[in-house]
């Protein structure tokens, strides 16, 4: 799949044949010699990701890179192709494996003959199987189904690199070419082991479909997504609705809503009133009212009254498909603490090879050439580097589909890992801290003027404004009820005009008016010493206050303030307990911008920032001592330049596509509280990153001592190189019972 992201041309390549991660390592290499190409290839999602300069590269130059590594590559498909296609492989994957355990437990049970545990067998007991059906039985599971190791070992020994497809090959073919040639010798004094060479295959065979089917529920959370997608919507065609499929809708088509409805595409609402569960978008579990006017997200779920639509965004212009884009994106990354996996990886099989040699060496010199043999078998066996390679991408496939579910939407791996090591976090004021919708506070009128009064006449002259106090007046008067009856009495405004910065005045009901700040009507030769001291006290709480004279008469003040969120407070107090310190930067007033800190318990803040200004905190942020890693939380728009400085960067904001664009995580939600989900998040990822790569390392360095000892038969190194990828599979889905911490509510 070819698609551009601003200047650059990302493809998305389905790789096949890769097994280990000395596979994956071996393919990026490769893939990032090519000019201007930076590659990342994930072996958990078996996909490489392609990025380079427009036209500097072709699918099919692509494609030929990768099938001389030794593999295979196709544009991918989307996820429901790739899904039938993963069921396909899994099909005949098991086919195979069954094939090979009939033909295997004859083998099974003379092994236990041997070792006398089966009925009416004694220990040492040569043959419980005439030698010639063990090989027999043994040859189609080493040839026919092992032949894909075969295939995987040449390709990669082609490709100029080793994996576990050639330490396999290599151990069984030693163990079975041996056992044939002491059967074709007759020499009845030495053991056979064709038992082991068909229970190696068998066993590696087993340790993949299971890593498999886990590797498949680490993207559960992604499948759950797509499958929230619609398939029909209810259109409205010339006065009927009519049900057609969900391709049918184009951007302004109209569409209708039934209680119980999904939302099939982006929207706003026409008409109707209805409560809609943006649980899926946000995490949250209380339904959002929805009004006229207001926006609707696909696979959001339509509550109790019918609605009435218009489609703003459908197909890839939907947020869900947005957020399923960038899940995909965010699961295919690489985190920095891969790299030493990925180190170790590049030089791993070559060295277990060498171990291998040096064993049967040191056995043969012994005089045991029986010994050398199993023991060197088993070196190549228990060390197959499967483990190593799933330990870090698992988890974060897993991680970032559980912060999709929560309303976090984590852009890449490398920002996951870095939430996790945040120290400071600045933070916008406005839409961050605070709602973002300023809202009437108080009203303080002078005599003889009544508070109902003064607000009706303030409302009149600023529905000429499009200023957001002006919204917050107009609002504040449409919910008085006193005001609201008399609506029907309207008055007229004429001549209104603005004066940037500082008010607005016109004349209503014939009376002339001026609205703006106490500056603004002294500058006009008004009396306003009755409300300074009104004003400095509201001020003082964090009120922007707007005065109110007619007729040249100083007639009241209106107070106005951006309400807190009501989990500000508390997510602030999360972040301290985890270590973050938290400073807040606002281009408003010093006076409101203490009100806001003192509310939410943020000792440090600058007041009077521009948005370049902003940026340049965060550069301060970062030279403080013991300032590892400083992010930044805004609004992803007016922000972007702080945004950009930080080490980290969260958007705060219902998913708008700016945001999304512009943060490294985006906080759907709307909450700070997201920064505090995210740093828990990474913080648990890592946690079992760490747990992850013990297991991994720890199979290899208990393993191959044991094996090269000659205290470890290769039937249980097979097991153990088996299980040891799925306990890193098994271990990295216990982060699906990671769930966001819901603080009370101030």
């Amino acid at each position: 799949m070819l698609m551009n992201e601003s200047a650059q041309e990302r493809l998305d390549l389905a790789i096949s044949g890769m097994t280990c991660a000395a596979c994956s390592a071996r393919l990026e290499k490769v893939l990032n010699r090519l000019p201007g190409v930076e590659a990342t290839v994930n072996l958990a999602s078996e996909h490489a990701i392609l990025r380079f300069a427009p036209g500097l590269l072709t699918l099919e130059a692509a494609c030929a890179a990768v099938g001389k590594a030794g593999f295979s590559a196709r544009p991918a498909a989307n996820r429901e192709e790739e899904r039938a296609k993963k069921r396909e492989e899994w099909r005949a994957s098991l086919v195979r494996f069954w094939i090979a355990a009939a033909f295997t437990l004859p083998l099974a049970v003379q092994m236990l003959a041997m070792f006398g545990l089966w009925p009416g067998a004694s220990r040492g007991h040569d043959e419980f199987l005439p030698r010639w059906l063990q090989c027999l039985l043994a040859m189609p599971v080493q040839f026919w189904i092992g032949a894909r190791f075969y295939r995987g070992a040449w390709n990669s020994l082609r490709g100029g690199g080793a994996n576990m497809d050639v330490l396999v090959a290599l151990g069984t073919t030693m163990a079975y070419v041996y056992s044939l040639a002491v059967t074709l010798l007759g020499r009845h004094d030495l053991h056979v082991y064709f038992e082991a060479s068909a229970m190696l295959i068998t066993l590696v065979l087993l340790g993949k479909l299971l890593e498999a089917r886990a590797k498949a529920r680490t993207g559960a959370a992604l499948d759950a997504l797509v499958r929230l997608q619609p398939k029909r919507a209810r259109l409205e065609r010339d006065g009927e609705v009519v049900e057609v499929d969900i391709d049918a809708l184009q951007p302004g088509a109209i569409f209708v809503l039934r209680p119980g409805d999904a939302v099939p595409v982006d929207g706003v609402v026409i008409e109707g009133e209805s409560a809609l569960d943006e649980a899926m978008l946000t995490g949250e579990s209380m339904p959002v009212d929805k009004h006229p006017g207001d926006p609707l997200y696909a696979a959001t779920v339509n509550g109790h009254a019918l609605l009435r639509c218009r489609a703003t965004g459908v197909g890839a212009s939907t947020l869900l498909a947005g957020i399923i884009h960038l899940v995909e994106q965010a699961q295919s990354s690489k985190a920095p603490v891969q790299r030493l996996a990925d180190r170790i990886a590049a030089v791993f099989v070559p060295a277990v090879a060498a171990v291998a040699l040096a064993t049967f060496a040191f056995w043969w010199w012994q005089g045991d050439f029986q010994a050398a043999l199993i023991d060197a078998v088993a070196v190549l066996v228990i060390a197959c580097p499967c483990a190593l390679g799933l330990a870090t991408p698992t988890a974060i496939m897993v991680a970032v589909g559980q912060g999709a579910r929560a309303g976090l939407l984590i852009k890449n791996a490398e920002a996951l890992e870095r939430a996790g090591q945040l120290t400071a976090l600045a933070v916008d004021k406005t839409g961050t801290l605070t709602a973002g919708e300023p809202a009437v506070t108080k009203i303080v009128p002078a005599p003889p003027w009544s508070s109902a009064e003064l607000l009706r006449l303030a409302a009149a002259l600023e529905r000429t404004s499009s200023h957001p106090l002006a919204r917050a007046i107009v609002r504040a008067a449409e919910a008085e009820p006193e005001i609201s009856e008399k609506a029907g009495e309207k008055l007229d405004v004429t001549e209104a005009r603005a004066a940037a910065g500082q008010g607005i005045e016109g004349r209503v009901a014939g009376r002339a008016l001026r609205l703006g700040s106490l500056d603004f009507l002294a500058a006009h030769g008004i009396d306003v010493s009755g409300g300074e001291s009104d004003a400095g006290t509201l001020a003082g709480l964090g009120n922007a206050c707007v005065a109110l004279a007619v007729e040249g008469v100083y007639a009241g003040l209106i107070a106005i303030s951006d309400r807190l969120r009501d989990d500000s407070a508390a997510a602030v107090a999360r972040l301290r307990a985890a270590g973050v310190k938290v400073v807040m930067l606002t281009g408003d007033h010093p006076h409101t911008a203490a009100a806001i800190a003192r509310a939410t318990g943020i000792d440090d803040w600058r007041a009077g920032i521009l948005p370049a200004g902003k940026a340049e905190a965060v550069k301060a942020l970062k030279q403080a001592p013991g300032a590892r890693c400083v992010g930044m939380a805004g609004d992803g728009i007016n922000d972007a330049p702080a945004l950009a400085a930080a080490d980290v960067s969260f958007a705060i904001g219902a998913g708008a596509d700016a945001a999304v664009q512009a943060a490294d995580i985006t906080l759907v939600r709307g909450s700070l509280a997201g920064v505090a989900d995210a740093v828990a998040l990474s913080r648990a990822t890592l946690a079992k990153i760490r747990q992850n790569l013990f297991f991994a390392f720890i199979y290899n360095v208990l393993g191959i001592p044991l094996a090269a000892s000659g205290h470890l038969d290769p039937v249980l190194a097979g097991a153990a190189m088996a299980l040891s990828s799925v306990s890193v599979v098994s271990n990295s889905l216990l982060l699906k019972r990671w769930r966001p911490k819901r603080a009370p509510q101030r």
